[in-house]
């Protein structure tokens, strides 16, 4: 049985039009959008961890504003509305409802726009709401200090307490902290290229090895992609990309790729892993990135006066070698050539007198 023409234009536009359905059903993605611009990477981090980022996702319509990493603030939650209101000079500003009508945030650029469906924007500041605070004990000094001395940090332990990093760990622990903490061993063997570092480069360096926000590890093998770290600042990116290939979780910046061996305390809103490198941010060390110049070649010796010369090879004066050569070929084709001519012959005779 065969289909006439209409019939078979009418399913396959039936068809196209299903995949065109198909592909729409989920026409955005959140994570996608945010990834395109790494200055939002912990906003965007917070919403892969904290799963509204599927909530967005599965939304027909939605508006999500975004802040940058240089934005601060404490915002754990809002009640669910905002107040957005129309400014003198085209401005436009944002305040959570519960806030007395206060506009903490403005408009500052439309990052991307897909018509009737999503649209992410930046604002100024992040919007703070007091119904959704949650505040949760951070460990003390002793506890992370103790932990890491008594089970193989001992010597990263004490650098970040004389230098004054670890104030900076307990001032981000309220909202969850994660500390990746090289073994003694390994800061043994380091040792000499640390002291080489200015007082404010070592702070960066150990702020490199926190991260602002509480990773199990079950987190951790879900959650691959940038970090940033307590390092982070502006233009000072200080990040590094996790990895895990099945149970192994790797850390990888720029320079060097450090794995995860151990586990010191895993119970929020703390985290401390034991790893087998150093991280190396390549805002410190970006000579390691630079390849070593290729080696000059070596001149070659003066030859010496005295010393003996291979003789030149000797060609007759009558003709030259590549003469020769010529003329001995041009031999062989000539004779090749009567004795093709002689065969024809020999055959075109026979042919005719049958």
């Amino acid at each position: 049985m065969q289909l006439s023409r209409s019939l078979t234009g009418a399913i396959f536009l039936t068809f196209a039009l299903g995949l065109l359905l198909s592909s729409t059903t989920n026409a955005h993605n959140i994570t996608k959008i945010l990834a395109k611009h790494p200055e939002f990477s912990t906003f965007n981090h917070y919403l892969t961890i904290t799963h509204l980022a599927d909530e967005i996702n599965r939304r027909e319509t939605i508006t999500v504003c975004a802040v940058d990493n240089a934005a601060t603030g404490a915002a754990p939650g809002s009640t669910g509305f905002v107040n957005v209101t129309d400014l003198k000079g085209g401005k436009v500003g944002f305040g959570a409802e519960d806030n007395d009508g206060k506009l903490d945030a403005t408009f500052v650029k439309s990052l991307q726009e897909i018509p009737y469906n999503i649209s992410v924007i930046q604002i100024s500041k992040i919007l703070p709401s007091p119904e959704a605070e949650a505040p949760t004990p951070a460990p003390n000094e002793l506890n992370l200090t103790s932990i890491m001395s008594k089970k193989g940090c001992k010597v990263f332990s004490d650098m970040l307490i004389a230098t004054g990093a670890i104030d900076t760990f307990y001032d981000n622990a309220d909202g969850g902290l994660t500390v990746f903490c090289p073994l003694d061993s390994v800061i043994t063997d380091f040792a000499p290229k640390y002291k080489n570092l200015t007082a404010e480069k070592k702070v960066s360096l150990l702020l490199y090895h926190g991260i602002p926000v509480y990773e199990s590890m079950p987190m951790l093998k879900s959650n691959n992609g940038l970090m940033n770290t307590l390092a982070t600042d502006g233009a000072n990116k200080y990040d590094f990309t996790v990895q895990n290939d099945g149970e192994v979780v790797t850390l990888k910046t720029k320079i060097v790729t450090a794995r995860i061996v151990g586990t010191l305390i895993d119970e929020q809103p703390l985290a401390v892993y034991t790893i087998n490198k150093v991280l190396l941010p390549r805002e410190l060390f970006k000579a390691a990135l630079t390849p070593a110049p290729a080696p000059a070649p070596e001149a070659e010796a003066p030859k010496d006066a005295d010393s003996p010369t291979a003789p030149e090879p000797f060609a007759p004066d009558s003709e030259p070698e590549d003469q020769t050569a010529s003329d001995q070929n041009g031999s062989v084709r000539s004779k090749g050539g009567i004795l093709v001519a002689v065969v024809l012959s020999v055959w075109l005779g026979a042919f005719m007198s049958v």
